[in-house]
């Protein structure tokens, strides 16, 4: 599969070196280099995964349903207040 990689010019110089000093294509070395780095451990551990936590949003009565559209109402009329907080209103 052909693919276009923007790679620093002293790398490629350094692989174009390497594959004339050892009389194979530029594509042999670089293919081996991807496979090898890609088989290594790696040397950090993926970051841990953290829970998101969503924002409560209260409702007055119990026994409103809440759609989306609702929801959203309640976030913006919030933000809203938090803005004019913010501006001193």
């Amino acid at each position: 599969m052909k693919t276009t990689l923007d790679l620093p010019p002293d790398l490629i110089r350094e692989m174009k070196l390497r594959a004339a000093g050892e009389g194979r294509k530029l594509r042999d070395v670089a293919t081996e280099i991807f496979r090898r780095g890609l088989a290594a451990q790696p040397t950090q551990s993926p970051p841990a995964r953290r829970r998101v936590k969503l924002p409560l949003v209260k409702c007055k009565a119990a026994s409103t349903e809440m759609t989306a559209g609702k929801v959203a109402d309640v976030l913006l009329k919030q933000e809203t207040d938090w803005s004019h907080e913010a501006a001193g209103r």
